[in-house]
């Protein structure tokens, strides 16, 4: 990596680029969910990191409203020292570093309209001189639909390879597999969290050029959110629905609490970090249910919905 010596006075520019991106699409896709709901608006919460860590964030959470149950739309900027937890737990090496983020899960009041997340992310290290070591973006998008409608699965991943596919006819494919792998409940016979989408990590930049087109790649995938969530929930969210749909949807949701809690490395993180707890359990629905070796019915919808959970589809095939 060309840029290794690196000192960090001089990747600020840089930062204030992303942190200013990150801003801007949080304040972009809080108004459009609001406009949607017609009813709910996001509280805002801005915080410090405490204990002396350095940095902090601003949250945003919609609740009980028309369309949208519960959501959050959260950025943090923050940094620190290098500790030993992170350094087993994430495989890290270095003595500080900086990460700046945009992360987001909105779960929908009505069963048919999907929950959806979505987080893109930069992180940098630094050596004991404060020289930069390494640094790369992660981030994806994915649906959990609690019923199977094949047209919004392919329109979703339809726009998530429309995105990427400027950048590289090879990305969509690639990334899909990661996330297909990724959101999985390994303890549930490798049952995957939903439909997938793309998800991507440590995308590192060989020199100023790559970082720039990456830079422009992760701004074009925060860009593509509402055009690949927004029309499915258009669609959905008036459709009929009564307390056997509404029990389905708390069940799935129970498995999305076991993946969060269990699997998910941005949670993981987040708390090995001293991060703010109330921000990082937002992701959890305010309904789930635990229903004792529970299978949907043969020949169901619901079963429908939990036979493609076991193996992923190539909607695009």
């Amino acid at each position: 990596m060309g840029t290794l010596q690196t000192h960090k006075n001089e990747t600020t520019t840089f930062r204030e680029r992303w942190i200013q991106y990150v801003y801007n699409l949080q304040d972009k896709i809080c108004s459009a969910l609001e406009q949607e709901d017609g009813k709910a608006v996001f509280r805002t919460d801005e915080w410090q990191r405490a204990e002396g860590k350095g940095g902090g964030g601003r949250t945003r959470v919609i609740a009980n409203g028309n369309v949208f149950e519960k959501g959050g739309v959260n950025t943090s900027v923050v940094y620190g020292k290098v500790t030993d937890t992170m350094r087993k737990s994430l495989n890290i090496e270095g003595e500080t570093w900086f990460a700046c983020g945009l992360s987001l899960v909105i779960h929908p009041v009505n069963p048919y309209v999907p929950t959806v997340h979505a987080n893109w992310r930069y992180f940098e290290l630094y050596d004991g001189d404060d020289h930069l070591t390494d640094r790369w973006f992660g981030g994806g998008t994915d649906l959990t639909p609690y019923y199977l409608i094949e047209e919004d699965a392919k329109y979703f991943h339809g726009v998530l390879k429309n995105t990427l596919d400027p950048f590289g006819t090879e990305l969509y494919p690639d990334y899909k597999k990661q996330c297909d792998d990724y959101f999985v409940n390994q303890h549930r016979n490798k049952e995957t969290r939903g439909i997938g989408g793309v998800f991507y990590d440590h995308l590192r930049a060989g020199n100023e050029a790559d970082l720039e087109q990456l830079m422009l790649m992760q701004q074009a995938n925060g860009n593509s959110f509402l055009t690949a969530y927004l029309p499915i929930v258009q669609k959905r969210k008036d459709t009929l629905y009564g307390a056997r749909e509404m029990e389905w949807q708390e069940i799935r949701r129970g498995r999305y609490v076991e993946f969060n809690l269990i699997h998910d490395r941005g949670t993981i993180f987040g708390l090995k970090t001293n991060g703010r707890t109330e921000s990082i359990l937002m992701s959890l629905p305010p309904r789930a249910k635990w229903v004792y070796d529970h299978a949907p019915a043969a020949g169901s919808e619901e079963e429908k919905l939990w036979k493609v959970c076991l193996q992923p589809i190539d909607w695009l095939s």
